[in-house]
């Protein structure tokens, strides 16, 4: 159920001062009030939003190929452990302070200087999955209905803009819709499929293809999810408690791994390939389209979303200039839809992977500074029931910015275990020993700039950022 309070009106400012601009805001630049959060109901549709998804039956249909069904249960098992971990430290910490990442780490590990990079790399590597999985759907669309893919392209990539333009309300909206009826789809798919066939024998049955270690696995498994674990607070900052945050990404990674993952690897035992979504598909027609809009649509708004948010950041630290949200989203949505319809996505996948493992660093510097180290979070602490921002923030915090690039490394260059987990146990590590032992210092101050781009007033007394 929505609380009382609603999201500003499209182009209209609000009693905070956000700026005038096409759509909503969504408190890009502030903490979300505690009267304008959502429900459990409503957040858990938009949880179990981003469980399913035609690519997770692939994987699962992948990870078969090379798994018994009994190696297949323990890889996801490890895989969506560590990923609720990582999901419900962080998402509890944008919870708490209503804010999404990029804007948290100002005060939370990075300071305002390198929370501008956080953003550059968040906002990058989401707007080109972005274009990625419309890419996708426009090849499935154009397979399904026929037509020219890039036209497909344009008219995904168009309706996904014009609804994120006006936020997690009408995110929320289409969430209620196309949860229920994008699993009720492919479950009736899914069993027409298997009707004809012994469940059991194909839970008995040998992979058909050539072994894939645990570790792999489970690599393929946490790694594919990791940033959307890290950039969890885009939606947590939206929820009213902690319990709710566990109960609803737990319920999210029991249906996204134990029930799509699976059924994906008992697909792949039946036709002993990774090639699966025809049988999703298989209904073909009206439904199968709408099943390939509902998969796409649940999925990649919260790719513009988040890259919107990061954006917003980035800009009004480096440039000292406050954008508008709605806005930013028209300019990303065009990008990435461009850039998906003449074809360019497809030959940077490479480059995202490469950001997919810069990305888990940060969430281990997040968790260890909130939850371990604490020396930077006291202003956040301080006007958290204000619900206001802390009057200023670190300008640089040049140690947390060598362990990324050392997590980095760790993750890009060590072949054993999980290179996104080994990346982000890295940066955790590092950061709490740094910390502990008083190396991890911020140097400058910057003061906050309102919405309106003046600096926010500094009260009487202040706790200077940084302090024990």
């Amino acid at each position: 159920m929505r609380a009382t309070s609603s999201v500003p009106a499209a182009g209209v400012a609000d009693s905070a001062g956000h700026a005038k601009g096409i759509g909503s805001d969504d408190y890009a630049s502030s903490r979300v009030p505690r009267d304008a959060r959502f429900g459990f109901w409503t957040m858990l549709l938009q949880w179990l939003g981003q469980s399913g998804s035609l690519s997770q039956f692939t994987l699962g249909a992948t990870i078969g190929v090379g798994m018994t069904f009994g190696n297949a249960f323990l890889a996801f098992t490890l895989g969506a452990v560590i990923l609720e971990i990582v999901i419900f430290l962080i998402g509890v910490a944008g919870m708490r302070e209503g804010l999404a990442t990029p804007l948290l780490t100002r005060w939370i590990g990075f300071g305002r200087n390198g929370s501008a990079l956080v953003s550059f790399v968040i906002a990058v590597s989401l707007v080109g999955w972005f274009g990625v999985q419309n890419t996708i759907f426009a090849n499935s669309t154009a397979a399904l209905l026929g037509g020219p893919p890039w036209l497909w392209c344009v008219v995904a990539g168009a309706a996904i803009t014009v609804l994120v333009i006006f936020g997690f309300r009408y995110m929320a909206l289409l969430a209620k819709i196309a949860t229920p009826l994008f699993f009720a789809l492919v479950a009736w798919s899914i069993t027409s499929a298997l009707m004809d066939h012994s469940v059991s024998e194909l839970i008995k049955a040998p992979p058909s293809g050539a072994t894939i270690p645990l570790a792999v696995g489970a690599t393929a498994i946490a790694g594919g999810y990791m940033t959307g674990a890290i950039v969890a607070p885009e939606m947590t900052r939206y929820n009213r408690k902690s319990w709710h945050v566990f109960v609803q990404s737990a319920s999210s990674m029991i249906l996204s791994e134990y029930i799509v993952g699976m059924v994906g690897v008992l697909l792949g035992h039946l036709v002993k390939s990774n090639s699966v979504t025809h049988i999703v598909l298989s209904t073909s027609g009206a439904i199968g389209v709408i099943v390939v809009i509902l998969s796409t649509a649940k999925i990649n708004d919260w790719n513009l979303y988040g890259s919107s948010l990061g954006v917003v950041n980035f800009f009004q630290v480096v440039f000292g200039k406050r954008l508008h949200r709605g806005v930013v989203t028209i300019g990303l949505g065009i990008a990435g839809t461009i850039l998906s319809a003449i074809g360019v996505m497809n030959h940077f996948t490479a480059f995202l992977s490469l950001l997919g493992v810069a990305i888990p660093p940060i969430g281990g510097i997040i968790v260890a500074e909130y939850w371990v180290v604490r020396r930077m979070r006291r202003p956040l602490d301080e006007t958290r029931e204000a619900e206001t921002l802390p009057t200023t923030s670190p300008t640089w915090v040049p140690m947390s910015l060598v362990i990324w690039a050392a997590a980095f490394c760790v993750g890009k260059f060590v072949t054993d275990g999980i290179p996104a987990v080994n990346s982000l146990l890295t940066a955790f590590g590092l950061y709490c020993v740094l910390g502990c032992l008083g190396w991890i210092k911020p140097y400058g101050t910057t003061a906050t700039l309102d919405d309106a781009g003046a600096t926010v007033p500094v009260p009487d007394e202040t706790t200077p950022v940084g302090a024990a």
